[in-house]
Formats: C-alpha cells, structure tokens, sequence
C-alpha cells in the first residue's frame, strides 16, 4: 500500500520537490521551490520599513514655505482630542481639509440645537381613560418628554484653512460638553 496507484509510471513523484544543495528547486532546475523561503537578491541588502509602518521623519513631504506636512502624510502620536471630524495630535489639527497648525488655532462653536418639553401620547391616552372613571386621571397630563433635535456646529481656522463640523446633539448636556472639549482645545492652541 506503499504505492497510492500501482499503474502509474514513475515520472511523477510523491510530495515537494526534492532540492539540490544551493536551496534551489528540483535539481538541475534552477528555480526555487514554490512555498519555500528565497534568498534576497543582492539588490536587497537594506531592507526597508515593513507594509503599513510611516516612513521616518526625513521622508514625510513637506509643503515649500511651511514647516508641516502635506494633508495625508502620515502623522505621528496618539490622538489628544476629537470633536466629529477635526482630531488634535501633539501640536496639529487634523481634518478632511488638510493639517492644520494648533499653535494660533481659532476655535468656535454654534449651538443649533433645540429642546422641546410635551405631554407624551401615552400621558393624553391614560387621562381619558381614567378621567372616565374619576378625576385622577388628570394628573397624567402632568407627564413631560424632553426631546433634544440638531447639531452644534464646530469650526477651527488656522494658518489660512477653515474647515467646521456638525455634532449631533443627543441630549441637553451635549453642548456643556463640546464646550469642555473645545476650552481644552483653545488651552491647547495658546
């Protein structure tokens, strides 16, 4: 049972190919064996940094004039703060429009957000029902909803970009904390 098929000739050998001594493919082949691991070439003595790692400092481009990088050239550091699409790192300002300088940064924000108080559908339903049986169920029309609608508008102006963001707000205690988040920012930009 050695033999998986005793009619087949011997041209074809069971497993991977058998190298010869300089780690080369079948012997007298010449070219290396699929799935076995190749020696450089001679072109590749210094390797260079790994897929996915930034390049180092020297080569991030630069814009002529300026001393920061060009929007989408890798930056370095973890987030300090993020307010919808605009992120600070270490001393930028990171938007879709490109990067920004924080030192100097203007920083303003726009409550377009609304509150609104109403006797909830359930409270109207429960008052007539019981406003039947007895005048309790008046006390129902005391219920009251709040409900919180819209954005507050974020908007950063540095060396010469503007660039604004809208943070929906979910509640009334969205903008206190924008505005926390963006004195921490203006703190930062001094």
């Amino acid at each position: 049972m050695s033999d998986p098929n005793p009619h087949a000739d011997d041209s074809y050998q069971w497993g991977p190919p058998q190298q010869d001594g300089q780690g080369n493919g079948p012997a007298g082949a010449g070219a290396p064996a699929y799935g076995y691991p190749q020696p450089l070439p001679e072109s590749a003595a210094q390797p260079g940094p790994a897929y996915g790692y930034p390049p180092g400092p020297a080569a991030q481009p630069m814009v002529p004039g300026h001393g920061h990088a060009q929007p989408g050239a890798p930056m370095a550091g973890a987030p300090l703060l993020a307010l919808g699409d605009i992120t600070v790192v270490n001393d930028q300002i990171i938007t879709p429009v490109g990067t920004m300088p924080l030192k100097g940064a203007v920083w303003s924000a726009t409550d377009l957000s609304h509150t609104e108080e109403r006797i909830p559908t359930v409270a109207i339903v429960l008052a007539i029902v019981f406003a039947l049986l007895c005048l309790v169920g008046l006390l129902f029309l005391l219920m009251k909803e709040k409900k919180t609608t819209g954005f507050i508008q974020v908007s950063v102006t540095s060396d010469g970009k503007h660039h604004s963001t809208m943070i929906p707000a979910t509640g009334p205690e969205t903008f206190p904390w924008v505005m926390a988040q963006l004195n921490s920012a203006r703190a930062m930009s001094v």
